[in-house]
């Protein structure tokens, strides 16, 4: 999926920013603003990283439970209480 704030690099290889619907030759660009768009990737890399990391979580979780299902099949449950 394609994110509009990310930089891209163009056919010619010069960085290339593309930010809220305007492009933006990153070389020209000052060094706080280069500073910026370095810490937006990073978050942006921090973001996905750990966003992996839920779904590999999520899907561990299921595992388990579906572990725990089949070996409490085996076991008799305490009777509902009234």
């Amino acid at each position: 999926m394609a994110n509009e704030n990310q930089p891209i690099t163009s056919p010619s290889d010069a960085p290339i920013l593309s930010f809220e619907g305007k492009r933006y030759d990153i070389n020209s660009l000052p060094d706080d603003i280069k500073q910026l768009v370095i810490g937006m990737q990073t978050a942006n890399a921090q973001i996905k990283m750990h966003e992996d990391t839920l779904k590999l979580l999520s899907i561990s979780r299921q595992t388990m439970a579906r572990q725990l299902s089949e070996r409490l099949r085996t076991i008799d449950p305490l009777p509902e209480s009234q």
